[in-house]
C-alpha cells in the first residue's frame, strides 16, 4: 500500500531534480487596461498599468528582480439636475497617475522538468498624485453659467506582498506563469493628510493572473 501511495505521489507531482541555474536572467512584465461604465455612461472608471520586470537567479531556484512601470486610474461621475427653469450638469473627475517601483525576491520549488511552484515576496512602491476636477454648468434659457475648480495632491504608497504561483516552461526560453491571489499590506500617505493602512488577503480562482516570461537560458 505504501508503495502504491508513493508511486501515485511521484506521478501526480512529477518530482524532479531539475533546477533553474544560478546566473539565469529573465524578462517579463504585465500590461492591463479596464473600462467600466454605468448609469448610461454617467459613471465611468478607467485604469491602465504597465510594469516591465527583470529577474536574476542569485542561486539555483532563487531569483531577485525589479519591476519599473506606470499606472493610472480615472473616475468620472456626471449628475444632471433638471429644475423648473434651470438645468444643472455637475461633473466630478479624479485622476491618479503614479510611477511604480517593485523590487522582489522569488523562490522556486521543482515539480517536474518543466513545472515549478514559486512564492514571491515584493515591496511595491507608488509615487503619484491625485488630481480632482469639479465643474458645474447651469443653463437657464439662453444663459449658461460655468464654474470649475481643481486640486492636486501628491501621495506615496508602500506595501509588502506575498504571491504564490506556478511557472510552466514551454521550452528553454519561454514560460507561462500564473499567480493565484495575493497576501499583503500597504500604507497610503497623501502629502498633506493622514496615512491609511490597507490589508489584502486573497487565495481564489477569481484572482488568477497570467504572464509570459522570456528566459536567457544558460
Amino acid at each position: 500500500m505504501k508503495k502504491i501511495l508513493l508511486t501515485g505521489a511521484v506521478a501526480l507531482f512529477g518530482l524532479s531534480n531539475a533546477q533553474i541555474a544560478k546566473g539565469t536572467t529573465y524578462l517579463s512584465g504585465s500590461v492591463g487596461y479596464s473600462q467600466v461604465e454605468a448609469n448610461n455612461g454617467n459613471n465611468k472608471s478607467e485604469s491602465f498599468n504597465v510594469l516591465p520586470t527583470v529577474g536574476y537567479f542569485i542561486a539555483p531556484n532563487l531569483a531577485v528582480g525589479l519591476g519599473i512601470g506606470y499606472e493610472t486610474q480615472k473616475d468620472k461621475n456626471t449628475i444632471t439636475a433638471v429644475l423648473p427653469s434651470t438645468t444643472v450638469v455637475s461633473t466630478n473627475e479624479v485622476k491618479e497617475p503614479a510611477f511604480v517601483v517593485a523590487p522582489f525576491a522569488r523562490k522556486y520549488w521543482t515539480l517536474s522538468d518543466k513545472l515549478y511552484i514559486f512564492g514571491q515576496l515584493a515591496v511595491p512602491m507608488e509615487f503619484g498624485k491625485t488630481k480632482v476636477e469639479n465643474s458645474t454648468v447651469a443653463t437657464s434659457g439662453s444663459t449658461t453659467t460655468t464654474t470649475s475648480n481643481s486640486s492636486e495632491a501628491k501621495y506615496t504608497q508602500i506595501g509588502v506582498t506575498i504571491k504564490p504561483g506556478l511557472d510552466y516552461f514551454l521550452n528553454k526560453n519561454w514560460s507561462i506563469e500564473a499567480t493565484i491571489g495575493e497576501f499583503g499590506y500597504s500604507n497610503y500617505k497623501p502629502k498633506d493628510g493622514d496615512a491609511t493602512n490597507n490589508y489584502n488577503f486573497g487565495l481564489n480562482l477569481s484572482s488568477v493572473t497570467f504572464g509570459v516570461k522570456y528566459v536567457f537560458a544558460k
